[in-house]
């Protein structure tokens, strides 16, 4: 049986955590930042965890996941 290909739009916008979680980007950070509060960039700069319902469905595109 042929190995299993990875997602690759997936491989590029999310990220296996040591536990096993699934990390990604917040949306809305990459333009236009006048018009966002410092508070508001100051939010964006970390990643997220997915929620767990979502990351059950993104480790199916992540075969390493």
């Amino acid at each position: 049986m042929p190995k299993m290909k990875t997602n690759r739009a997936a491989a590029k916008r999310f990220r296996v955590t040591g536990s096993g979680k699934i990390r990604r980007p917040k949306g809305g950070s990459q333009h236009n930042f006048i018009g966002k509060s410092r508070k508001r960039r100051r939010r964006l700069r970390d990643n997220d965890i997915v929620a767990e319902g979502t990351a059950r469905r993104i480790k199916i595109l992540l075969p390493y996941g």
